[in-house]
């Protein structure tokens, strides 16, 4: 009895982590792209955004801790599906690259929402402020340059596990290393490229439900 228990708990476990990664793409996607409808790309002292599109940016902010615990949980049952397969440098890399990842969106997601503070409780003095560019500057940097390099950092340790272990068919760890390079090498000024991430993370959970609801019948 308590065997037949475990194997359920098992067999259940890559459920949970499409679902978990289901969810993140959605929110996390649904955030980046309220953002870059609302906050201009080609200028980085505009303020406009701050008084025309607060609502967007706010909603945007509201899905981004939903998304990082979505995301978390994730990774830890992607984890616990690699099992003994696991490579531990690889492995180490892949878990540090993802909370590195998490923190740095959080951090810019907090810069932005003390932004939308501080031009709410003084519109005048935040469109010319120092301060006001120098934290515009700083979330750019945060979100798209060392945010989203994590993220090429955690898929392509991910995808040499997969490849090394077939844990995952082959042609989506070269899908992974392909995705990451881009966001390593290619994301540059294209804001849009950053939307990769989360529908990788969609492909990825899609593909471990589908795989699932294969094995599970069988098993019974």
């Amino acid at each position: 009895m308590r065997q037949l228990l475990i194997t359920e708990a098992k067999l259940t476990t890559p459920r949970a982590a499409a679902a978990a990664g289901i969810i993140f793409a959605f929110l996390f996607g649904a955030s980046l792209v309220l953002v870059r409808l609302a906050v201009p790309q080609n200028s980085m002292d505009s303020t406009a955004w701050l008084s025309e599109n607060p609502g967007m940016v706010k909603l945007a902010l509201r899905m981004v801790p939903y998304a990082g615990i979505a995301f978390l949980w994730f990774v830890g049952v992607v984890r616990d599906y690699l099992g003994d397969l696991e490579d531990r440098f690889f492995s180490t890399v892949f878990f540090g690259s993802s909370l590195l990842f998490l923190a740095l969106i959080f951090t810019a997601s907090a810069m932005t929402g003390a932004i939308l503070e501080n031009y709410a409780a003084s519109p005048g003095g935040t469109s010319s402020s120092e301060l006001f560019a120098f934290g515009r500057g700083l979330t750019y940097q945060l979100m798209n340059i060392y945010a989203m390099r994590m993220a090429g950092v955690f898929m392509i340790s991910l995808g040499t596990v997969w490849f090394r272990t077939r844990r995952m068919p082959r042609w989506l760890a070269i899908l992974t290393f392909i995705i990451a390079l881009v966001m390593l090498f290619g994301l540059g000024r294209d804001l849009w490229v950053a939307i990769l991430f989360p529908a990788w993370v969609f492909i990825v959970s899609m593909y471990i439900l589908v795989r699932s609801r294969s094995i599970l019948p069988e098993a019974v």
